[in-house]
């Protein structure tokens, strides 16, 4: 679960310190591109747990200032988790806003108590699966919908896991823990019976990464 305020701050940010902030350290930032655009004012719109929607003020590249409406939540990180037999270790989870259960993968957001993101995608790994390795590596970082989100998904190829504990779940999470086949969850995704794409992005690029 995310550390998130509840909506007791929700300051106005002026000028290009909500764009400062928000891309802190970031080197895809564009600020001195003719497209860039400028932040004239950030506020807080509304906030849950887990992310906060911000209203911004934004000028346009021809002068035309205009609001912009996005989703705002904390870095996370998704793991493809092989045991030493070469199985993979996927989750199934029910899936409020699609009204299903979902096949995919351990994932979660990024804590402020994490020292270095491997150590968030190993957190991560046990809490939802019981699974533990030290074999992790990282795969790709992604921003999966940049147009309407400032989402970054760190993912990570955890190796030579094993079932050490049980799960430590958040109070809204019920998580079934299985394994499978490499070769027949890869045969799921073919048929298009895996709609997450968090799990077929990992595996996109474990592929490719295979290929090299």
């Amino acid at each position: 679960m995310s550390d998130r305020n509840n909506g007791e701050d929700k300051e106005t940010e002026t000028g290009r310190e909500a764009g400062d902030e928000r891309n802190a350290g970031n080197a895809w930032n564009d600020d001195g591109d003719p497209l860039a655009w400028e932040t004239l004012d950030s506020t807080v719109a509304y906030t849950c747990p887990g992310f906060d929607v911000r209203h911004e003020t934004v000028r346009l590249p021809d002068d035309t200032e205009t609001d912009f409406d996005y989703l705002a939540e904390p870095p996370a990180v998704v793991v493809l988790p092989f045991t030493s037999e070469g199985r993979v270790v996927l989750i199934e989870e029910w899936r409020q806003a699609v009204g299903r259960v979902n096949r995919g993968l351990p994932a979660g957001t990024v804590e402020r108590e994490d020292t270095d993101l491997e150590t968030a995608a190993r957190r991560e790994l046990r809490e939802e699966t019981g699974y533990e390795t030290q074999d992790v590596s990282p795969v790709v970082t992604v921003e999966p919908v940049n147009g309407v989100a400032d989402s970054v998904h760190h993912y990570f190829l955890a190796e030579n896991c094993e079932p050490m504990s049980e799960q430590d779940l958040d109070a809204d999470e019920s998580i079934r823990v299985i394994t499978e086949e490499y070769e027949a969850f890869c045969d799921t995704v073919r048929a298009n019976e895996v709609r997450d794409g968090r799990a077929v992005l990992a595996l996109a690029f474990y592929e490719l990464a295979r290929g090299q």
